[in-house]
């Protein structure tokens, strides 16, 4: 034996570790959204997934946890349980990390399977810690309610600590790396302190196993190729320079390339709907001519730098949710602020309340991995567009879709009902329209479809201009319009299969 000392933990040891190992599940809960996002982003389904993993983990744990308590030493269990617990932590990065790319397409099979991989295991074994101590502590049978009911209620309370803890102030303070790393490494040396205080010298073996395997994972975690060069409370943020263009900028978000910038010429729009946000602009509004413009969404902030040089005396409002893309759109991207751009940092739904009638075109192109936030796509949304825009204003979209097309669907029968017209921009294939990007236009006015027309003609690639309404009747077909209360955006869209 390596001690000689009582069996039972103090009252006040006890609850502690009740609380740190229920506390650090819910921490690793929270952060595996951040660890999966690069590969399957950030979805409804993501956290769905994440949150049920997790669940079975500490369904599983608690029962057999308590089963072995009751036929083992629960002092013995107890120090290898902690340790092993810090130490398949630390494995969760490295793991999630190395399957991940091959994950891309995203899903709920992908989704399930990184959290099984990552943080179903972790999970079990910490949650296996309650009843374990629980059982240490029932030295009087008469008090099983009192103890139980204690340490139950310290454990939900260290949940709900690393919940907050995790999500108000680590996140937005420190890369997820260095967090999983000392959370593992706070638990493999409570773990070895509760060893070297109720263990047996017959559990070496485990033990030594279970240091090489946190050691293994610190050791992954800090030489496993980084996937963000900036990481947020939101995004996981990476700039490329393009190889081919040597002012060219790609902002990617998660696995999303999401903006281009050239930093020598920001009249300069590389990607496909970017160009086309400029063709519906200049059919709406005389090319050239000055506008007020609302951007749903900054990125890399391509479109108000674009207004900028092409339309000067144009003045932009930008609604952007991370604080951290609006630095270094001005630190990486070149953007200059001025009183031609005013930046609000913030969810859009809140922010677009301080403004009314007062622009002349609302581009939306806010995404959470491959989706549009359903918020953000409903009827109630699009009533405070119509609010905040002049009455012959036009709202132009950017939105992906693959497979059946059930979100572009959706999405179009939404925007028909709050706006008199409406079209939308699209490849074609054999039997309908090819998936990816799609760009949706709707205005109270006239929109001009011959110009359109034209304009997206002289774009390289093939495109059509549907706006017809018998055409725009059959594509929406059956689809339901999205409101705030009932909008399974991240169930509609489909992935890209590749």
């Amino acid at each position: 034996m390596l001690s000689t000392e009582p069996s039972r933990l103090s009252s006040v040891a006890a609850g502690l570790l009740v609380f740190f190992t229920s506390g650090a599940v819910l921490v690793l809960e929270i952060l595996a959204g951040r660890l999966l996002a690069p590969y399957v982003g950030v979805t409804l389904e993501t956290y769905t997934g994440i949150i049920g993993v997790v669940l079975g983990g500490i369904a599983l744990g608690t029962w057999l946890g308590g089963r072995a308590a009751d036929r083992l030493q629960p002092r013995r269990l107890l120090g290898p349980l902690v340790l092993w617990g810090g130490a398949l932590a630390m494995l969760s990065v490295p793991a999630v990390s190395w399957l991940g790319p091959g994950s891309v397409a995203g899903g709920p099979v992908a989704i399930v399977t990184l959290s099984l991989v990552g943080f179903f295991a972790p999970a079990a074994v910490l949650s296996a810690v309650a009843p374990t101590v629980i059982k240490m502590q029932l030295a009087d049978l008469r008090l099983t309610g009192s103890v139980v009911g204690r340490l139950s209620a310290l454990g939900t309370a260290g949940a709900i600590v690393g919940t907050f803890l995790t999500g108000f102030v680590l996140i937005a303070a420190f890369p997820t790396p260095p967090i999983v790393l000392a959370v593992g490494g706070a638990l493999v040396a409570a773990g070895l302190l509760l060893w070297l205080r109720f263990g047996h010298t017959r559990d070496l073996a485990a033990v030594t196993l279970a240091l090489a395997t946190s050691v293994s994972g610190a050791g992954a975690t800090i030489l496993v190729a980084p996937n963000c060069q900036w990481e947020s409370a939101y995004y996981c943020i990476r700039i490329d320079t393009e190889p081919l263009r040597a002012s060219g900028r790609t902002l990617w978000l998660d696995q999303l390339r999401h903006s281009y910038v050239d930093l020598e010429d920001p009249a300069h729009l590389e990607f496909p709907y970017a160009q086309l946000f400029a063709d519906v602009l200049d059919t709406a509004v005389q090319p050239g001519a000055p506008v007020r413009a609302l951007h749903v969404g900054g990125g890399g902030f391509t479109m108000p730098r674009y207004l900028r040089s092409a339309r000067p005396g144009s003045e932009s409002v930008v609604l952007e949710l991370d604080p951290l893309l609006v630095e270094l759109a001005q630190s990486e991207l070149g953007l200059q602020p001025g009183p031609d751009l005013e930046i609000e940092v913030g969810d859009a739904r809140m922010t677009l309340r301080h403004h009314s009638g007062e622009f002349d075109v609302v581009f939306g192109d806010a995404f959470g991995g491959l989706a549009v936030p359903w918020h953000l796509t409903t009827y109630e949304f699009l009533e405070e567009i119509r609010r905040v825009a002049r009455p012959d204003a036009v709202y132009v979209m950017n939105l992906i879709d693959y497979g059946p097309l059930d979100f572009a669907r959706a999405e179009l029968a939404t925007l028909w009902a709050a706006f008199r017209n409406v079209a939308f921009i699209a490849t074609p294939s054999a039997d309908g329209f090819a998936g990816g990007t799609f760009v949706m236009l709707a205005s109270d006015a006239t929109i001009d479809l011959p110009g359109l027309e034209a304009a997206v003609a002289e774009r390289p690639g093939r495109r059509v201009v549907v706006g017809d309404p018998q055409r725009l009747r059959a594509f929406v077909g059956a689809a339901a319009v999205l409101t705030d209360d009932f909008a399974p955006v991240d169930q509609l869209i489909t992935q890209p299969q590749f």
